[in-house]
Formats: structure tokens, sequence, C-alpha cells
């Protein structure tokens, strides 16, 4: 119950709403436990012979016990209704409240995070677990309520009647105390395999969906399926375990329940023959056991309810404390303006022990386009990723117009940045909508997405679209090809008119003749503007104003394009051997 605790800020926020239901629980009760306690009046006055004197007077006493028996029942199904609407629509709106708690923290951890958790598991805790937990703060509060208040109401009639029968009547409880104890212990242990496992099966499930084209292309459907088909095998193994202990729990319960019934009878039958308890009162105890029998019939379901939400809020809590390491150090408004510098900066991946760079020095100064080119792995990327500051260095300074990037107010720079990513993403959203996402207020004219688009050199694929900017894309942008999506994904960040704009290798999957149409568009848009071009296609690169060559996390040469072919170098061998593969 330790990790439950949580959800206590919750309860104080809906207060009203929770102090509202436990009203109508206890009054709810009142009127159901009236009702035995009117036939136990009526059957004494019955013996005693009193009530009935003709037929007459027997219909009307029929009449009256059935009137008043079912206005106790109607108050206490409307105060059942209202205690409905106020603890399971209380626990509706925590849902909400958490859900929204869980995604705002995802935005807010940074790129390692992802970069340690899978996406299946990130969705399984905000589907999956909160519904376990949302099941607590509904069904499992609001029985659990109902058992103490029926179980305060009943004992203290029961006792009223008589507390010696009351007392056999309770003697199967400890054991059943003892049994929720030990069996809330499996319950957690058995939860937690169960969601352990539940989330692998919903990080493979994610992962094929995304990948099912390679999946297809190298017909390894049987492979995946085996794999998945295993998942599931276990994870039906470890809920049919849980399910067993729980279904052993519940008969158990309900016997214990039959055995109070049976004493009551016995013992109360013993007891009428000194007149110590009425016929009315034996069965008005039969009527407050059975009253009894499903809301502790309920506690090994209700007990299942807490420790699946115990263990879900557990695994939700683990990420819920988490601190972002890279956070907006400052509210001070900034503009990006000045030269961008990298000084001996150094990366070790935490997570693989990786050195990306080492000692990297170098500046883009306002207004140039310089490009990054190096071989698969020299550390690129990690530049890139740097520069926006997703992972801040292992030692060494990043200097924007000599400010240090650590101590900037990150968000405003980052409104003033575009980059177009080598992993292209596009929503299953409008292609419009997609181009605007580049913009926070999303106010785009027509002429201004149609301007993007042309640069881009997507525009007249567009309109070949029956919908033309309104086509629907499918997930991941699937009905549009590499290329096309690229281009896209350019458009969205020229449509920002960003101060620094970063290319990463956004060109890879377009052909040479497209490309120096995208180029040529792009270079006037990028006279003036502090640029950042990353690829390994130097026919991508060669008009930027220069060029660094990284390789294994260093720097090894820089300049023009024609002053490093005149080096003979490392860039003039990349030169010559793509050159002869396009003659190729």
């Amino acid at each position: 119950m330790k990790s439950l605790s949580y959800l206590n800020k919750y309860f104080f926020k809906y207060k009203w709403r929770f102090l509202m239901g436990i009203v109508f629980i206890i009054v709810s009760n009142y009127f159901g436990v009236q009702m035995p306690l009117y036939l136990k009046t009526t059957i004494d006055d019955l013996m005693q012979g009193n009530t009935i004197n003709s037929i007459e007077s027997a219909l009307i006493l029929s009449i009256k016990l059935g009137g008043v028996y079912m206005f106790f029942s109607l108050c206490s199904g409307f105060f059942l209704f209202l205690m409905r609407q106020t603890i399971i629509v209380m626990s509706r709106l925590i849902e909400y409240d958490l859900k929204n708690e869980i995604f705002d923290q995802y935005q807010k951890l940074d790129f390692l995070f992802y970069k340690k958790n899978k996406t299946g598991d990130l969705m399984n805790r905000i589907s999956e677990d909160v519904g376990q937990v949302r099941m607590y703060l509904g069904p499992g509060i609001m029985y659990t309520l109902n058992l103490i208040v029926l179980f305060i109401l009943v004992i203290m009639e029961m006792v009223k009647i008589s507390p010696s029968l009351t007392l056999f009547v309770l003697l199967p409880l400890p054991f059943m105390s003892f049994m929720i104890y030990k069996v809330s212990s499996k319950m957690n242990q058995m939860s937690m395999e169960v969601q352990k496992e539940q989330s692998f099966m919903s990080t493979l499930v994610q992962e094929t969906f995304s990948g099912i084209r390679v999946v297809k292309a190298y017909s390894r459907e049987k492979e995946v399926h085996d794999k998945f088909n295993s998942s599931a095998k276990e994870y039906k193994k470890r809920s049919m375990a849980m399910i067993m202990v729980n279904a052993l729990f519940m008969p158990t319960i309900v016997f214990l329940i039959g055995l109070s019934t049976i004493l009551t009878i016995y013992i109360g039958g013993l007891k009428s023959y000194d007149s110590s308890i009425s016929l009315g009162g034996i069965l008005a105890f039969i009527f407050f056991v059975n009253k009894l029998t499903w809301p502790f019939a309920s506690i090994g379901w209700v007990t299942s309810i807490i420790q699946r939400a115990s263990a879900s809020q557990t695994r939700i809590n683990e990420f819920l404390s988490l601190q972002p390491q890279i956070i907006n150090p400052s509210n001070n408004p900034f503009k990006l303006i000045g030269d961008i510098e990298f000084k001996n900066i150094s990366l070790t991946y935490e997570n693989s022990g990786i050195e990306a760079l080492k000692k990297l020095s170098f500046k883009i100064h306002e207004g140039e386009t310089l490009a990054v080119i190096g071989k698969t792995g020299s550390g690129k990327s990690s530049i890139i990723h740097l520069l926006m500051r997703q992972l801040d260095p292992t030692s060494g300074q990043i200097l924007i117009g000599g400010e240090k990037l650590s101590e900037i107010n990150l968000d405003e720079y980052r409104e003033q940045s575009g980059i177009v990513t080598q992993d292209v993403f596009l929503f299953s959203d409008t292609i419009s909508n997609n181009i605007k996402f580049g913009m926070k207020y999303n106010t785009v004219s027509k002429e201004e997405l149609i301007k993007a688009s042309k640069q881009a050199h997507v525009h007249h694929n567009i309109i070949e679209f029956s919908d033309e900017y309104e086509t629907i894309l499918g997930e991941r942008g699937v009905n549009l090809s590499g290329g096309q999506k690229q281009r896209i994904s350019i458009a969205r960040a020229l449509i920002r008119n960003p101060k620094l704009l970063i290319l990463d290798d956004c060109l890879s999957a377009v052909d040479t003749e497209t490309e120096e149409i995208i180029l040529g568009n792009l270079k006037d848009e990028l006279i003036g503007r502090t640029s950042l071009i990353v690829s390994h296609r130097i026919s991508t690169i060669r008009n930027a104003d220069r060029i660094i060559v990284i390789d294994q996390g260093e720097l090894i040469e820089q300049g023009t394009h024609s002053e490093l072919i005149s080096m003979n170098g490392t860039y003039y061998e990349m030169y010559m051997r793509q050159l002869n593969e396009e003659n190729d």
C-alpha cells in the first residue's frame, strides 16, 4: 500500500466527492440495516399474537410490511446509486489527471530516458497500469468503505440483539483476516510478475507493428509469431497462477460466511428455548450474516484489485519521481545571435560507455553554413544532440553568442532553431498539419505553407494527392516515399524561419537530381542564416562556407570544399570514392 500513498493528493483534490461518497455509503447501509430490524419487530409481534385479529388486519399488515420494506429498499438503492456516482466518477477524474501527469512527465524526461526505456513498456504504464490503479480508486475504495460501514452498523445491531451470539458468529473472522494477509502478499508478488510480462509483450507488439515491412520483407512472420506466442503463454501461465490463488480464496470466504450462518441458526435455536433471543432476532441475524456475505466474499476480489494497483503504481512511481537531467535553467529572454562554439567537447554515452566525441573544438560563425562530414559512427549525430542540448557533454563547453548553452533559456533557444532529423517522423495527421507542426501557435497562411513546400521541392508531389494538403498520412507517413517524407520534414523546419537551421543527413533518401533542386532552393534561404549541415554525401555539403571532417569523434580536417580536395586527405578519398560510385 506504500506506493498507493502517492495518490493521496488526488483524494484531497476531490475531497468533497470522496466525503459525499462516504456519506452516501453510510445512508445506503443504514436503510439496508433497517430492513432486517423491521422484519424482526414484525415477526416478534406476530409471535405474540397481538398483531393479526382478522383477515383484514393480515392483509393490512402484508401491505404495510411490503410497502415499508420496499421503501427501505428504494432508499438504500437510491443512495447506492449516488455512492457510485460520486466515488466511481471520482476515480475516472483521478484516472484522467494521472494519465495527464504521466504524459507531462514523459515529455519532461530527456533523451537519455528514452534510450534506456522501451516504448511498449512506457505505453503499458500509461494505459494498463493506470487502468489497474483506477480499479483501486473506484471499486476497490468503494467496496472497502462499504464493507467497513456495513460491518460496523450490522455488528452494532447484532450486539443489541444478542452479544453472545454475535461472538459465535464472528469466530470465523480471525481465520479470514489471516488468509487475507497471506494471500495479499502472494497476490502482490504474482501481480508484479504479470505486469512485467505484459510490458514485454506490449513492447514486442509495438516493435513488430512499427517494423512490419521489415518483418514481411524477410519473411520472418513465423519467428515473430513464435516469439509473441512464447510471451503470451508465459503471460497466461502467470495470470492463471494468480487466478488460481484468487479462485481458491473466494470459496473459502463464502464457506466461512456459511459457517457463520449455520452457527446463527444452531446457537440461536438453542438460545430461543430460554427466550434469550426471539425468533425475529434469529431471522434478523440470518439476514445480517447474508448481508455481510458479498462484502466479505468480495474481499478476495478487492484484495486482488489493490495488489494489482499497488504493483502498477510502483511501476508508475519509478519514473514519476525521476528528474530530467536537462532542464531549462533560465526564464530570461534569449535571442539567438553571435557565433556558436564547441570548446574541447568530449562525450561518453552513459548507457554504452562509448566515447563519441574527444576534445572536439570548432566554431560556427553567425550567418555561416558549416558542414560536418564523416564515416558512420564518427560522432556527427552526437554533435547535433549536444547542439540542441538533448545531451550535455561529459566535459567542455558549448557557447551560444558567448553564453553557455547550459545557462541560457532553453525553450526560447529551441524556438529559434529548426532541425531536420535523419530519422524522419511524421504524425498520423494531414500533410498541412505535419508541416505546420513546426510553428508554435499553428498560425500559418496557405501562402507560407506552399512557399515552404516549394522550397523543400515537395509541393508538386502534394498536389498530386486527391486531397492535396489535407491528405491524411498513415502511421509515420507510411503512404509516402522516403524522399517525400524527408522533404516534408524540411518544409516543417523552413516554415519556422529559424535563426539556426540544422540539417541532419536529410537528403539521403532523394536522388542527386532532386538533391540539386532542393539545395538550389535552400541556397538563398541559407544566406545570412547560421546553418549546420551534417551528411555523409559530399554532394550535399560541397557548397557550404566551411566543412569539417570528423573521424572517431575527432576533428581531422577543415576548410572549404576546394581546400579540402587540395589536401589529398580523408575528404579527398571520400570525394573520389563517391565520384566513382556515381560514374559506375
